[in-house]
């Protein structure tokens, strides 16, 4: 079972530069071209596996119909882990529209656990906030498989 998060109060946000492809999701937001970057510098440290089309919902985000056909589908697509064991695609939403389009049942894609993808975060308050996302995903999963205990409540009555 995977360990609660800890804060760590030397946390430095993520840079920007100019031109940078953010990714945001509520307060957290991810510097999808520096993940890039570290990518392909630390290519045998992420994850590169085939994943069905299929398990990745059609983009809840706005898809530029100009740019789907325009797309190499075969270059990897970019998965972040939200929560023990779940992936929400961050960077590929074009590559992966175009792949279901053609028919292709499977892409590749770079899946970077928690760590990895929680360094990209380019604010304190977003990451503070993901520690203690991911953190109240883990107590959820404490719960699988265990029976439900019913506390004995008792009222005090005024006398």
């Amino acid at each position: 079972m995977e360990k609660p998060l800890q804060i760590d109060d030397d946390f430095t946000p993520c840079p920007v530069a100019a031109g940078d492809e953010l990714y945001p999701n509520g307060i957290f937001v991810f510097n999808i071209s520096k993940i890039i970057e570290y990518i392909q510098r630390n290519p045998d440290s992420v994850a590169l596996e085939e994943v069905a089309v299929s398990d990745f919902p059609q983009s809840f985000s706005s898809i530029n119909e100009s740019h789907v056909g325009s797309v190499e589908v075969s270059k990897p697509v970019v998965l972040a882990e939200i929560s023990p064991g779940r992936y929400n695609l961050i960077d590929g939403h074009h590559r992966m529209e175009e792949a279901r389009r053609m028919g292709i049942n499977s892409v590749r894609a770079y899946k970077l656990n928690v760590q990895q993808h929680m360094r990209f975060l380019i604010s304190k308050d977003g990451y503070r906030a993901y520690v203690g996302y991911w953190n109240s995903k883990l107590k959820g999963l404490g719960n699988i498989g265990r029976p439900h205990k019913k506390k004995n409540r008792r009222t005090k009555r005024s006398t």
